[in-house]
């Protein structure tokens, strides 16, 4: 019998769970799970995760069923997160918990919707899908009579907010009045130590993210038929893996060719990030999860030659695939549903469903303001599915959402 592989004691740096800077509002913790381990569990069964199943990836969710989507796209990041904590001897469960919550605050039709949001309230405090993950995991998922949000631990919620870097001081040049709104609300109440990197275990989710998406567009893309075989053959990273399994797989057909060298190029950057965050690290000889807090770069990362291949495999998937002709039309509609939604719902807020109605009808004479309402709207739509926003946009415009 094959015996039973536990994870390594964890490294003088990791997250030690019964360090925890604790929860905003105070809770007894359960004897059978960690605190890091019931954040994780919060997030999956938060409504916001279960929503990313029917939200756009790339292409919108009702151009098939193998592609992938938010969903699924949070859950490889949070595989190749937890592999990366284990062979690192950090903490799994919160490096996992910052994977599966980095997507949250997505809206409908992806980074398209996005940008629509940006445009709609540019006039008022603006939008953004980091702040927006915040919102949702402290304001929003109401689970819980004790509480607004699933108050979740402050290393959680930091790795979510800082899990690509500082966002003020010297490393990230802005100030607190730069940040977005959510950001500088919670941060009043709740410091975050927001001009310090994040712990280990949420540096190595925001580089799982990056393998994860770079890997997964450049399957769906070819299965799309978005570019060709050859034009993958022919890049940096992308090129070496298909040669190694066609090599060791002359006769298999081209699907199998793609599973591979996809799993050939995970495998590849991984062993990287591992390679090179060692030699950060030994180099930085952290004592502390702080140490690494306050060091003065990022101590997970990609080695330099690998970040240049990766750097030209994003953008050939920036040129080929994000901005191909087939995925620019469904862009274009899905930015004229998003705004048409908005103008809608800011224009006749009787239009919204009760229990948000409430939250702008609940407020106070002081701040019923239209930037209130715009919170409210976009608060709203940031959480449909797509499929959802289709359905509003063409009951609410009598129009067909897919033209």
């Amino acid at each position: 019998m094959t015996p039973l592989c536990f994870p390594a004691p964890l490294a003088p740096y990791a997250c030690y769970t019964e360090k925890t800077r604790g929860r905003l509002h105070r809770e007894d913790e359960p004897a059978t799970r960690t605190p890091f381990q019931r954040d994780r569990d919060r997030v999956v069964h938060s409504i916001a995760f279960r929503r990313l199943m029917h939200k756009t990836q790339v292409f919108i969710t009702h151009e098939g069923d193998h592609y992938r989507t938010r969903l699924t796209h949070s859950l490889e990041v949070a595989q190749i997160s937890r592999s990366l904590a284990r062979i690192l001897k950090l903490d799994e469960d919160l490096a996992e918990c910052v994977a599966l919550s980095h997507d949250l605050g997505h809206p409908p039709f992806g980074h398209t919707g996005e940008d629509a949001l940006k445009e709609c309230m540019a006039a008022f405090d603006g939008f953004d899908h980091n702040a927006q993950t915040l919102r949702l995991l402290t304001k929003l998922e109401r689970r819980h009579a004790d509480f607004h949000g699933l108050n979740l631990t402050w290393e959680s919620l930091e790795g979510v907010v800082k899990h690509n870097g500082p966002l003020v001081g010297g490393a990230a040049d802005k100030k607190h009045g730069d940040l977005p709104a959510a950001i500088v609300e919670y941060a009043a109440t709740h410091d975050l130590w927001l001009d310090t990197f994040a712990s280990l275990e949420a540096q190595i989710a925001a580089l799982a993210d990056d393998i994860a998406y770079n890997n997964h567009d450049m399957d769906d893309g070819l299965r799309a038929g978005l570019f060709s075989f050859e034009d993958a053959a022919s890049l940096p990273l992308m090129g070496d893996a298909l040669k190694t399994v066609r090599d060791k797989y002359p006769n298999a057909e081209k699907n199998i060719l793609i599973a591979e060298a996809v799993s050939v190029l995970i495998g590849v950057m991984v062993d990287d990030v591992v390679a090179e965050t060692r030699r950060r690290v030994e180099a930085l000889a952290p004592e502390s999860a702080d140490d690494i807090r306050r060091a003065d770069r990022a101590t997970a990362g990609f080695s330099e030659t690998l970040q240049k291949q990766l750097d030209a495999l994003s953008a050939f998937l920036h040129q080929n695939m994000y901005r191909h002709e087939k995925v620019n039309r469904e862009r274009n509609q899905a930015r004229l549903i998003v705004r048409a939604l908005f103008e809608i719902f800011f224009e006749r807020p009787e239009s919204l469903p009760s229990e948000w109605r409430a939250r702008y009808e609940g407020a106070t004479l002081q701040n019923m303001t239209g930037a209130r309402l715009a919170r409210v709207v976009c608060d709203y739509i940031a959480g449909m599915t797509d499929r959802y926003a289709m359905g509003e946009y063409e009951r609410l415009s009598g129009k067909p959402a897919l033209p």
